[in-house]
């Protein structure tokens, strides 16, 4: 009878420890063990922005598709202290990571920086969208900054030449870095850029650092070839040397404001703009873009040559055809100016 009573007793104590792990083993894998849920990508990115408060994390956690079972998460992230520890920033979430090791991330705030990059843009405008397209900054408090000449001022630029602050390449930065600090960071990469070989070759031509960005830019939207843009700029330095006007079409059609143009016409050389280099002498007073690497370096390293003139090439290779004098400028233009015709490109 004792044995037999023994046998139940150890029966229903192995039962209810079986049952008491298992109830133990489904709290550590609702609450500390992995539930993270992915759409099937090795890793995902969530942003938590600047002011987020806890709440606002958490709905953004939930409807991101990075949690489960919202209740549990919220009761993990209450005693792992996340409700006073919210961060704000981009963090990289990897697939099978257990909620645990995703709040012990957000709550450090070691986010994964952006790779931020920008090219072919014409105006800080344009600039400050890009960016905000890729970092927390405000592009409206951007470009609005890109145009204080206050602040500018004491960078070293004003709103004409605010554009050559901005070297295109690919840059490192904090998802959550605001807009001052995007700029301030940016002219820390352009002191670095102007290093004392550029600065030299600057002087050598004569020119300041922001006028050969300035010329780098009209040389930009005359010629994708980088390997033809020293040739350009050369062109432009004999005009600027020689006393002539500049004379160059995309100056035109910045001052037109109309970036659709594919066809300059007399009618804008009409245009009263301080860009109009066909109008006023010298280099305009800032870039009408803002012009790579390549383009800024041709300037520095332009070819000497005697050309005074270049047109399109007319098979539309995207070259140009080189002259000495007008009547060999003029030959060329006119044959270009027919695959224009031919082409029905009025405007």
């Amino acid at each position: 009878m004792k044995s037999k009573t023994k046998k139940t007793v150890f029966i229903s104590l192995t039962i209810f420890f079986a049952i008491m792990l298992g109830g133990l083993f489904y709290i550590y894998n609702k609450l500390i063990g992995n539930h993270v849920i992915h759409d099937r990508r090795e890793e995902t990115y969530i942003h938590i922005p600047t002011g987020c408060d806890f709440n606002q994390a958490l709905k953004l956690l939930e409807d991101s598709g990075l949690v489960d079972d919202p209740r549990a998460f919220r009761w993990m992230a209450l005693q792992m202290k996340y409700d006073v520890k919210v961060k704000p920033g981009r963090y990289k979430i990897t697939k099978g990571m257990s909620s645990r090791s995703m709040l012990l991330l957000l709550r450090s705030g070691k986010q994964s920086p952006v790779k931020l990059r920008f090219q072919n843009v014409r105006t800080t405008k344009q600039l400050a969208g890009v960016i905000g397209k890729q970092i927390e900054a405000d592009s409206i408090e951007l470009a609005a900054l890109l145009q204080d000449s206050v602040f500018l001022e004491g960078l070293g630029f004003n709103r004409h030449t605010a554009a050559t602050m901005f070297i295109p390449n690919t840059y490192e930065f904090y998802w959550n870095t605001d807009a001052r600090k995007f700029i301030e960071k940016m002219k820390k990469e352009y002191d670095r850029f102007w290093n004392d070989r550029r600065l030299s070759s600057a002087r050598g031509i004569g020119l300041t650092p922001a006028q050969v960005s300035t010329l780098a830019s009209i040389v930009e939207k005359e010629t994708a070839k980088n390997d033809e843009k020293p040739s350009v700029a050369g062109v432009y330095m004999n005009r600027l040397q020689q006393n002539w006007k500049l004379e160059a079409d995309p100056t035109l059609i910045f001052a037109a404001n109309d970036f659709t143009i594919r066809r300059v016409l007399n009618k804008h050389k009409e245009i009263d703009s301080p860009y109009n280099t066909y109008k006023y002498m010298g280099l305009p007073p800032g870039p009408i873009c803002i012009p790579s690497i390549a383009s800024i370096d041709a300037v520095l390293s332009y070819k000497r040559h005697e050309y005074m003139f270049f047109c399109a090439k007319e098979d539309f290779s995207g070259y140009h055809n080189f002259a000495t004098t007008y009547s060999e400028h003029l030959a060329n233009a006119r044959k270009f100016q027919d695959e224009l015709n031919r082409r029905n490109i009025r405007s």
